[in-house]
This record gives C-alpha cells, sequence and structure tokens, in this order.
C-alpha cells in the first residue's frame, strides 16, 4: 500500500477516470467523454490506480441477500473505518456508506447520498432531505443486485 497516501492527493476528473480505466483495458475506447455508468468495480479500480490503495469487492446478488454482508461490514468499519461505496442495478442510485447498526437484530446502512452539491445547510437539513440517512435492509430493492467497494485502507479517525 502507497505509504505516501494522503487525502491532499487530488481527485481525477470524470475525463480522467475514463481514460484511465480505456488506458488499464477495462473499458473500450468507446467509453471516453460518454456518460456510461462508472460503477462501484471501476471506483475499485480507480482508487487502485491512483492511490495505491486496494479495494475488496462484494457482489449481492439480491438485495435480500444483504443481511449475509452484515458482520463483513462491521469487521470492515472496525478494521479501517474508510467509507464503502455501493451501486446496483435496478437500484442504480450510488450510495456512500459511512457506517453501520444493528438494532435488536435489524441492520441498517448509514448512507450518504454522492449526489449533494453545495454548502452543509445543517445536519437536520441534510437528513429531513434525504441526503443523510439510516436505511435498513428491508429498504433496500430486493431483486436488485449491489456491488460494494471496501477500500483497503485507515481513514484518518480509524487510525
Amino acid at each position: 500500500m502507497n505509504e505516501n497516501y494522503s487525502d491532499k492527493q487530488s481527485v481525477p476528473s470524470i475525463p480522467k477516470i475514463q481514460e484511465t480505466l480505456v488506458q488499464i483495458n477495462d473499458k473500450p475506447k468507446s467509453f471516453l467523454n460518454s456518460k456510461q455508468w462508472i460503477g462501484s468495480f471501476e471506483a475499485c479500480l480507480v482508487i487502485d490506480t491512483y492511490y495505491d490503495v486496494p479495494c475488496k469487492i462484494i457482489h449481492v446478488n439480491k438485495g435480500d441477500e444483504l443481511s449475509y454482508i452484515v458482520d463483513t461490514l462491521m469487521d470492515h468499519f472496525k478494521k479501517f473505518g474508510s467509507p464503502v461505496m455501493m451501486g446496483g442495478d435496478i437500484d442504480c442510485s450510488s450510495k456512500g456508506i459511512m457506517g453501520i447498526q444493528v438494532v435488536d437484530g435489524d441492520a441498517s446502512l448509514l448512507v450518504v447520498d454522492p449526489h449533494y452539491v453545495g454548502k452543509e445547510e445543517s445536519k437536520e437539513f441534510l437528513q429531513r432531505k434525504g441526503w443523510v440517512k439510516w436505511q435498513p435492509l428491508k429498504d433496500f430493492i430486493s431483486s436488485s443486485f449491489y456491488n460494494l467497494c471496501l477500500p483497503q485502507i485507515k481513514s484518518i479517525k480509524a487510525s
């Protein structure tokens, strides 16, 4: 793992990410300047390529099976604390997963919508508008598959 990792490294632009995915032979040249999806698997490749941070990919066949990865997610947040990227097919909205909680045997994920743009209004505003929420596993689409990208690097707070 890259010992020089810093949160001050620049984030590549979408065209640069597309170029990288073509260069590493993950995507064809027709991907350049397209509006094609960049999913969790591609995020894994980009994070590894740009930052030398390995990622673990977890594929869940159906939303009904998310409960099978509760222990894996709990272990990830205890060991690394780094955010998890999540996307699906039928449920195609990207999600940033910042935590997991289990209450009375029912698990929920702390979901942050990565599409939020703007100045932080307040915690209450972000929660009221659904930009940040605890989402019970039972509320994910049961027939959608999900891919989760778990960066294998400690967050600053987990260090």
